[in-house]
C-alpha cells in the first residue's frame, strides 16, 4: 500500500507542484507588501527584487525539468 501511494506521489509530482503553488504564493504576498508601503527602502527594494529573481529563476528550472520528462516519454515511446 505504502508503495502504491509514493508511486502516486513520484508520477503526479505533488511535492513539486506544491512547492511551486507555495513559492507563488509567497512572492505574490511579497510584491503586494511592497506595493503597501509608504516610502519604502533601498533595503527593502533588494529584497523584493532577490525574491522575484529567485521566483524566475525557480520557475525557469521547473519548466525545463518538466520539458525533460515530455521529451524523455517522447523518446521511450520511439523504441521499438
Amino acid at each position: 500500500m505504502a508503495e502504491v501511494t509514493f508511486e502516486r506521489i513520484a508520477k503526479w509530482k505533488l511535492l513539486p507542484r506544491f512547492m511551486m503553488l507555495v513559492m507563488t504564493l509567497m512572492s505574490w504576498r511579497c510584491a503586494e507588501w511592497f506595493m503597501n508601503l509608504d516610502s519604502p527602502t533601498a533595503a527593502q527594494s533588494a529584497f523584493v527584487s532577490v525574491v522575484m529573481g529567485a521566483m524566475t529563476g525557480a520557475f525557469g528550472i521547473w519548466m525545463g525539468g518538466e520539458n525533460k520528462v515530455e521529451i524523455r516519454k517522447e523518446h521511450d515511446d520511439e523504441r521499438p
